[in-house]
């Protein structure tokens, strides 16, 4: 299973990227963080995952070969849990994400890549 996490921070909000992680993934509340358009976003990855077998709510599996993944949020996170996906498929749902200004936290390795929105200003 690889996990791509993604949140946003609140205008002028910087945190430890790690901590949040760990307050997310223990449901923890975390002052700073924006709440996200949740089933706008889960409607979106239906929409660019239209052709994936829908197994549940939040669950997808590709019905022509290896890989599935399951979405789980909270008000102000998006967890992505991926199973034998494809590079290609995990990109794809970073793109989303990113359409919704919540770069990708990859817990693996640990690092956000949110370098994307430091310039925007």
């Amino acid at each position: 299973m690889y996990e791509l996490v993604f949140w946003q921070y609140q205008e002028e909000v910087y945190l430890n990227h790690q901590l949040v992680y760990e307050a997310l993934i223990e449901d923890q509340a975390v002052e700073g963080l924006e709440v996200l358009p949740i089933q706008v976003i889960l409607n979106r990855i239906a929409s660019v995952f239209s052709d994936w077998e829908k197994v549940d709510d939040n669950s997808w599996q590709n019905p022509k070969g290896k890989g599935a993944f399951q979405v789980k949020t909270t008000p102000e996170s998006v967890s992505i849990d991926c199973y034998g996906t494809q590079g290609k498929t995990m990109d794809s749902l970073v793109n989303v994400m990113e359409e919704f200004k919540c770069p990708l936290f990859d817990p693996q390795i640990p690092a956000r890549y949110d370098e994307f929105y430091e310039d925007e200003e």
